[in-house]
């Protein structure tokens, strides 16, 4: 299920509802989702704080925190193995752990998983940023994440798909924009039929959501203003005054997103578990 959408009405009480339904998460992908781990390992050099904050690829918390406030789930309530620069392979690239790394660190110290708990899984970019990686291969490392997390009692998974790679600002005026972009499309029409197929293995045992980003990043760069950005096409960090309206940009620097724009991520991964809550 796809969904970005604004919250219901009785928000106050499905909120509650959803938030006792879910008793802590598990994070697994790259910069996106990481809220230290890269930071931690490199002992505060990277990424720089300042301009990045806190170890985040960021001007500001990510959107797995927005959700987990959201979720009313303190920060000892969520476990995140995400590190900046991860692809989806198990071998990773410079000493990154990658997703598959990740996920069998977890299997392995958890041979039970808590079934109350909600497990996001969310890579793939780094894989055609860095590597050109076939969107066959990728999508097939995302779908063994999910395996090896429902094999061992995962019942609740939230799944993201790509941004537009060919139109971030460190790509857009690239030779590689269009390679990119065709990518991207590859990846999250594969992976959208993937995760339905595995919807259909699976059952209702495992409820699999998926966090359609691609639309959220195309409606900001469509309607802007309907988020609050007024520049959808460069890094903050880049801007002639020094940054000082980040909330305006959609990126904070050439690949990542901002504060802001992880906020409406966080938003809409909520709307979506919402509705998949509201549906099962």
């Amino acid at each position: 299920m796809v969904v970005f959408a604004t919250s219901p009405q009785n928000s106050g009480i499905k909120t509650q509802e959803l938030a006792r339904s879910i008793n802590q998460i598990y994070v697994f992908g790259d910069s996106l989702s990481d809220t230290g781990t890269i930071y931690k390992a490199t002992g505060g050099a990277y990424p720089p704080s300042p301009p990045y904050f806190q170890g985040r690829y960021s001007n500001g918390p990510v959107w797995v925190e927005h959700l987990a406030s959201k979720l009313s789930l303190t920060l000892d309530r969520t476990t995140n193995f995400a590190a900046g620069g991860a692809t989806t392979s198990a071998k990773g690239s410079y000493g990154v752990p990658g997703l598959l790394t990740q996920i069998n660190g977890f299997t392995n110290a958890h041979a039970q998983a808590d079934s109350q708990a909600l497990y996001v899984v969310w890579a793939g970019a780094n894989d055609y940023l860095q590597e050109a990686t076939q969107p066959a291969i990728v999508v097939e490392n995302v779908m063994q994440a999910i395996a090896s997390l429902s094999k061992v009692g995962a019942r609740k998974i939230l799944v993201g798909n790509l941004p537009d790679l060919g139109q971030l600002p460190s790509t857009r005026n690239t030779s590689n924009s269009q390679a990119l972009s065709a990518a991207t499309q590859t990846h999250n029409l594969s992976l959208s039929q993937s995760l339905a197929t595995a919807s259909q293995k699976i059952g209702a045992t495992v409820q699999i959501i998926q966090l359609d980003a691609n639309t959220l990043y195309r409606e900001a760069e469509t309607h802007p203003s309907n988020f609050g950005f007024t520049n959808v096409t460069s890094g903050c960090l880049s801007s002639p005054d020094g940054c000082r309206q980040p909330d305006r940009f959609l990126f904070w620097d050439g690949i990542h997103p901002t504060a802001a724009a992880h906020r409406a991520l966080g938003e809409s991964a909520f709307s979506a578990l919402q509705v998949e809550r509201r549906s099962s």
